[in-house]
């Protein structure tokens, strides 16, 4: 059996043989609606929070990680605030400041592009003892609008909502005690309430005294958006996280061999893959192996960040006891080895030296709520 993952900027094609295969998707859905009447809609009845309205208003946008409509929550939000003095801060959390170019925002528009070691002002600290210091665009403002589009998050449950504000516009070392808690059992895809992780960062975004108005997207596996919420930047945000979680769901027998990838911007860089690891967590069986394939074309990112702050903490305990973690990539085999993964030239290097296992393939991980089934 052949079949073509997504890698990067272009597919990779492995031969599975003649062994057992399954792959794991999400169920598909409906083509998706026009985007500009959803959001129209959702503008016109949105679910409690302040009106949209402000003469000075921040909007929060997602950085070049994310794939979002930018350009349509803009101008949707600017013609409901005509003469309104727009400020664009760009949600960069821990990534840095990002690049412009992929996200064609309007010219002749403020834009911070968050920097999270600079211009942060602090609002206190929460219950479980996080600080919050966030940018100050979200103070100089009437109004702040927080946009993006709610997918699975392996640890925050979903992202999107307050997420954009605090961590998206969060300081840097603030940002790193809050994520802390995604070792704790509920800091996992798909939870909401009850997760430490999404409880605390929802507390930190609350400090900020500023209004605050949610524009958010409801994707679905495929990518595209099926809905969207506005409003309450909590209880919209949980409306539309409860139409998603259904749409991400699926679930296989454990594996001894599971071979899991995802498409750009999740591929760019193994700061990103991670997420498709982590996803697939609960799939390997104990002793098992998994084939992380993913591109890398952007590198590895902060190597001690990627090594003890995401793979240390985050992904290596969802794993069951001795799982071998293994990487396909475009890296410089040198560079891959002071890593936590082990780097291999290619997926058939691991299937020769397992002829005969079944093997679980999920080609978009990072996009599916996964599940063990025995």
């Amino acid at each position: 059996m052949q079949i073509e993952l997504p890698y990067g900027t272009r597919p990779y094609v492995v031969d599975l043989g003649d062994r057992p295969v399954e792959v794991l998707r999400a169920k598909a859905l409906p083509a998706p609606p026009a985007l500009e009447p959803l959001i129209e809609a959702a503008l016109d009845a949105p679910i409690g929070g302040p009106p949209l309205a402000g003469r000075r208003v921040t909007v929060i946008v997602s950085d070049s990680t994310r794939v979002e409509p930018r350009a349509a929550f803009l101008g949707a939000i600017q013609r409901r605030l005509p003469g309104a003095d727009v400020t664009i801060a760009i949600a960069t959390g821990t990534h840095g400041p990002s690049p412009l170019e992929p996200l064609a925002l309007p010219s002749g528009v403020r834009v911070v592009n968050h920097d999270g070691r600079t211009d942060c002002v602090e609002l206190g600290v929460t219950r479980r003892g996080t600080p919050v210091r966030v940018h100050r665009a979200l103070l100089d403002a009437d109004l702040v609008v927080a946009t993006g589009c709610i997918r699975p998050h392996y640890f925050a449950g979903f992202g999107a909502g307050a997420k954009a504000i605090f961590p998206g516009l969060g300081e840097t070392s603030a940002i790193r005690t809050n994520h802390r808690w995604k070792t704790e059992p509920g800091a996992r895809a798909g939870i909401v309430d009850g997760n430490p992780c999404r409880d605390d960062l929802e507390e930190a975004a609350a400090l900020v005294p500023t209004p605050q108005f949610l524009l958010d997207g409801v994707t679905g596996p495929d990518d595209a958006i099926h809905a969207v919420v506005a409003g309450d930047v909590r209880g919209a945000f949980r409306a539309g996280a409860d139409r998603a979680r259904s749409w991400f769901g699926a679930s296989a027998p454990p594996s001894m061999l599971v071979i899991a990838s995802d498409a750009l911007p999740v591929s760019a860089s193994l700061y990103q893959a991670a997420k498709i690891a982590a996803a697939v967590a609960p799939l390997v069986a104990a002793g098992g192996t998994l084939v992380l394939v993913a591109e890398c074309g952007e590198g590895i990112g902060p190597l001690e960040v990627v090594n003890e702050a995401i793979f240390r903490i985050g992904v290596l305990p969802r794993l069951a006891e001795r799982v071998r973690v293994v990487l396909v990539s475009a890296l410089d085999p040198a560079r891959a080895r002071e890593t936590l993964v082990e780097a291999v030239p290619s997926v058939e290097h691991v299937l020769a030296r397992y002829p005969d296992e079944r093997a679980l393939v999920v080609p978009r991980a990072s996009h599916l709520i996964c599940e063990a089934r025995s």
